[in-house]
C-alpha cells in the first residue's frame, strides 16, 4: 500500500466497520483499491482503464478465489451445456468428476477419474495419457478433458490415446486455452507447453478422427481476453460483453470429436 493509502487507512479505521456493513464485499474491495492503492482486485474506475494501467495483473490465480474464471464461464455456460447429451454411459474425466456430475447426472452409468498421481483423492485410474497402454481400448462412451492438453508435451500421443479408449460412437469433449496467462503451479510441477488456435486444434484432431466428426468452437473477444489475463471473473463483465464473439480473439477453444 502507498504512503497515501496507509494514511487514509489509519484515518478511516474508526469508520471501517460501518463502511463494510453499508457496501457489498465487492464494492468495498473496489473502494479499497481505488482510494488505498491496494493491488488485489478492481478499482471503481476499471472500465476506463485507470486501474489496469499497471505492470502487474489484478489477480494471478485466474480469479479462482474471487469467483468463476472467465475461461470457465465459456466452458460451463456454453460448451458443455451444448454437449450435455454426449455425457452418458461410462464417462472418463481428467482430474475430478465435477463436470460429469454437473452435466451428465442420471445419464452417467459409471464415472471414472484419471489422474497422473495414484494418491489423488477420487482418482480411479492412474495413467499418463501419452502412454496409457494399460487402459483397455473401446472403454468409454464419453471423455471430458478440460484445460489439460497445454500441460502435455506430446499432444499427439495424448489425442491418440483418447481416440483409442473411446468406444465406437463415443464422444471426446475437450477444452483448452488460446489466450491465457501461465499457470505457475503447473509450470513448476510438470510444465506448461502449448497455446492453441482453432486451426491447430482441428489439424491435430483430424489426424486421428475423421474430419467430418470433428467440430471446433471458439469463444472470446478482446475485452474478455484482456479481463481474463488480468484475472477478472465472469461476474465482473456483463453477459453481452462475455458473449460477444470475435474470431480473432480465441480465448477458449472447444473440440467435440466422435469416434466411428
Amino acid at each position: 500500500m502507498s504512503a497515501r493509502g496507509t494514511l487514509v487507512s489509519i484515518l478511516a479505521w474508526p469508520l471501517k466497520g460501518l463502511v463494510r456493513t453499508l457496501l457489498s464485499p465487492s464494492l468495498y474491495q473496489q473502494v479499497r483499491v481505488t482510494f488505498l492503492g491496494e493491488q488485489s482486485g478492481l478499482g471503481l474506475d476499471w472500465r476506463w482503464a485507470n486501474s489496469l494501467r499497471r505492470p502487474h495483473p489484478l489477480r494471478r490465480d485466474f480469479g479462482w478465489q474471487a469467483g468463476q474464471p472467465i475461461d470457465r464461464y465459456y466452458t460451463e455456460q456454453h460448451f458443455l451445456p451444448a454437449c450435455r447429451a454426449d455425457i452418458r454411459g461410462r464417462v472418463l474425466e481428467i482430474g475430478d468428476d465435477r463436470y460429469t456430475r454437473q452435466f451428465g447426472a442420471e445419464k452417467v452409468a459409471v464415472s471414472e477419474v484419471l489422474h497422473l498421481h495414484p494418491d489423488t483423492p477420487g482418482a480411479t485410474i492412474c495413467a499418463d495419457l501419452t502412454r496409457a497402454d494399460h487402459i483397455p481400448s473401446d472403454s468409454f462412451d464419453c471423455i471430458i478433458l478440460t484445460f489439460t492438453l497445454q500441460f502435455i508435451f506430446d499432444v499427439r500421443a495424448a489425442i491418440r490415446t483418447v481416440a483409442r479408449i473411446l468406444k465406437p460412437g463415443g464422444v471426446a469433449l475437450l477444452v483448452f486455452p488460446g489466450i491465457t496467462q501461465i499457470s505457475r503451479y503447473d509450470m513448476d510441477h510438470w510444465g506448461e507447453f502449448w497455446r492453441f488456435t482453432s486451426l491447430s486444434a482441428r489439424r491435430l484432431f483430424e489426424e486421428v478422427f475423421r474430419p467430418d466428426d470433428v467440430s471446433v468452437t471458439t469463444y472470446g473477444n478482446v475485452l474478455a481476453a484482456t479481463a481474463s489475463l488480468q484475472g477478472l471473473i465472469s461476474s465482473e463483465l456483463r453477459r453481452d460483453e462475455l458473449d460477444h464473439w470475435d474470431r480473432d480473439y480465441e480465448l477458449v477453444i472447444g473440440v467435440r470429436a466422435v469416434k466411428r
